[in-house]
């Protein structure tokens, strides 16, 4: 698919078939995830590949937004002792957003269905997640990516508006 198509054609998908994702699409993914820029190239990113119907369920129920049946979750985290120090350490969450939209837009391009769901700044979902997946402290849940061959196929769209367009000369 060309870049331009994939871009027009994601969209968050809520329902997928019980159909497993191959490892060698979750590898795409994950690789797509690690392709993506990082502030000084600390790379804070930590995958958590969740297949585990058991603790899928729990992650169903540990964010307000992240009821989803699916059979692949990644759990995209913030290794904070990977973070860039003191007042910079925050840049980690642009740094996984990053890795967040790139397995995004893959899982498009594979023929895949994705759909992100928020975690963190939410202090309760962030404790559900980290009990669920076990992580120690030093690791913060950014978002759950529930992913698997989607049941629904939302139309392409273009949100472009000129009005959220600013031009500074």
């Amino acid at each position: 698919m060309e870049l331009n198509e994939v871009l027009l054609k994601r969209r968050s998908v809520r329902k997928f078939t019980e159909e497993p994702v191959s490892e060698e699409d979750v590898l795409k993914l994950l690789h797509a995830g690690m392709s993506g820029p990082s502030a000084c190239n600390k790379t804070p990113w930590e995958f958590f590949v969740v297949t585990n119907p058991e603790i899928l369920e729990k992650l169903r129920k540990a964010a307000r937004f992240s009821k989803i049946t699916a059979p692949l979750a990644i759990v995209v985290c913030g290794n904070l002792s990977k973070a860039l120090p003191s007042q910079l350490s925050p840049f980690w969450i642009q740094d996984c957003s990053a890795a967040t939209e790139n397995i995004l837009l893959r899982a498009t391009d594979l023929g895949l269905g994705a759909v992100w769901c928020g975690v963190h700044p939410m202090k309760t979902a962030e404790k559900n997640v980290r009990e669920a997946l076990s992580l120690p402290e030093k690791l913060v849940p950014l978002n759950i990516i529930h992913i698997g061959h989607p049941s629904e196929n939302p139309e392409p769209r273009d949100q472009f508006s000129e009005k959220k367009i600013h031009f500074i000369k």
